[in-house]
């Protein structure tokens, strides 16, 4: 066999090797229902919910409350299936959080709360095109 050969099937290898890895790490969304049975069967990865901060019949926001340091806070999410959830992020909030279209939060449950390791955020303003008016 050439050098060559023995290199290609080594670099192939290496890649298949990387895939398989990362593989474990790959995550879909799940409903805070999903996220509940898979934390009390015993998993300890991430899990990642989707959904949207409670509003109140005029469009505002409630729930959201400041932790006891003064830099952490909870709030209430609704997931996708319509389960409302309190949510934990011992973190400062992030920009635009309250302006945000839909929440995603990675992390996993401690006891009755889903306790935040980090949370993405899809504002609307960033996805819409401008309307121009001729």
């Amino acid at each position: 066999m050439k050098k060559s050969h023995i290199l290609i099937i080594v670099v192939i290898a290496a890649a298949v090797g990387i895939l398989v890895a990362t593989a474990d790490d790959a995550s879909s969304y799940v409903s805070f229902s999903e996220a509940y049975q898979l934390a009390s069967t015993g998993n300890q990865k991430d899990i990642h919910v989707v959904g949207q901060l409670k509003k109140d019949g005029n469009g505002n926001i409630v729930g959201i409350e400041p932790g006891a340091d003064k830099v952490s806070f909870s709030f209430i999410m609704i997931d996708d299936n319509g389960k409302e959830q309190k949510v934990s992020y011992k973190e400062p909030m992030p920009a635009d959080f309250t302006k945000s279209e839909k929440v995603v939060v990675i992390g996993s449950y401690s006891g009755d709360t889903f306790v935040a390791s980090k949370i993405l955020l899809k504002c609307p303003s960033k996805y819409q095109e401008e309307k121009v008016n001729v």
